[in-house]
């Protein structure tokens, strides 16, 4: 849990305390992490003299930094994610990465039959990031020309991607060297990073699981046909509720007031629903035909099926409103400069 460099960073004045008071640091975990808050809060104090406050609650990411301990602590150190492009609000905050121990090579191995290409991206996400190396050796003795492009500066490193921004799989395909990537491999697990970047890229995904040393060829026909179907059922819709949300880097208010005057422009009512976690049943009380999400990309596609109406991206609006072809539909991604 690097514990030396917390420890380091309080000692080698990385924050002014110009009181008597000892330095009060605040600690935040997403939930697969807050297992270590106790012990590494009481190691804290014991070697630091620091006072520690823990964030007891849920931590979505790097865009969900808590704001209100902030506004309390001299120092924050957030785990499990890296830096989003830096704001005033992050000057005092320390990200501190976690990264998997897990062995890439079987996984790999394992997609090389998948891969016939010759030119292949490779993209990650963070906690596998230190192994992109490996991978590209791994390909270039299977006679592989690799291609790791870096993304926009919501994105930390070359060849990362996040759940809301696919960037480094557009810059494949932008840069004069890398336009002719010819497939993708993704090394995580789970397919919501890699149906992203399938339809950013529009390019073919095989997806290396190093958990489970196994590999696949994406297939994302399944979520379009849910996806259809939500923006089916939404195509009669005349009020429409626009969430916004006040996470730090989630905070999309101009989006969703341009959402409210289309949907206006169209002959519909919009309403905007600001706040600050995003549940379905939160939902329940708010009488609206269809929602329409600008907060976390996620929010409406992996609980779409317990929210009590349609929950649109922005981009499936757009379809609804007769702005954008079902051809075109892509997942929505928070881009550099979108927070607000």
């Amino acid at each position: 849990m690097q514990n030396n460099k917390i420890q380091n960073n309080i000692q080698n004045n990385k924050i002014q305390n110009t009181s008597s008071s000892p330095v009060l640091i605040g600690l935040q975990f997403p939930e697969g992490l807050k297992k270590h808050a106790v012990p590494l809060s009481l190691l804290l104090e014991e070697k630091t003299g620091a006072q520690v406050l823990i964030s007891a609650d849920p931590c979505f990411g790097a865009c969900d930094l808590d704001v209100s301990l902030l506004s309390q602590v001299d120092l924050l150190f957030h785990f499990g994610h890296s830096q989003l492009e830096q704001t005033d609000l992050e000057k005092k905050v320390f990200f501190i990465e976690t990264r998997s121990k897990a062995d890439v090579g079987p996984a790999v191995t394992a997609a090389l039959p998948l891969l016939p290409e010759k030119k292949i991206g490779i993209l990650t996400t963070v906690q596998h990031v230190h192994q992109l190396d490996t991978v590209r050796r791994l390909l270039e003795n299977a006679g592989k020309e690799v291609i790791l492009s870096r993304g926009d500066n919501r994105i930390a490193y070359s060849g990362q991607v996040l759940g809301c921004n696919f960037s480094a799989a557009r810059s494949c395909e932008n840069s004069p060297d890398a336009k002719k990537c010819e497939a993708y491999l993704f090394i995580g697990s789970g397919r919501f990073h890699p149906i992203g970047i399938a339809l950013s890229a529009q390019k073919k995904v095989v997806c290396a699981d190093p958990f489970l040393s196994e590999a696949f060829e994406l297939d994302f026909r399944k979520f379009l046909m849910q996806r259809s179907a939500v923006i089916g059922n939404s195509m009669e819709a005349n009020l429409f509720g626009i969430i916004v949300s006040t996470k730090n880097g989630q905070c999309r208010k101009k989006l969703a007031k341009r959402l409210k005057q289309k949907a206006e422009e169209h002959g519909k009512k919009a309403v905007i629903l600001q706040m600050d976690l995003v549940t379905p049943d939160q939902m329940l009380n708010f009488s609206v035909d269809a929602f329409v999400n600008t907060a976390c990309p996620r929010l409406a596609v992996d609980d779409s099926g317990r929210y009590p109406v349609p929950v649109l991206t922005p981009q499936e609006f757009e379809i609804v409103l007769g702005e954008r072809c079902w051809e075109d539909l892509v997942l929505d991604e928070i881009l550099e400069g979108e927070r607000e």
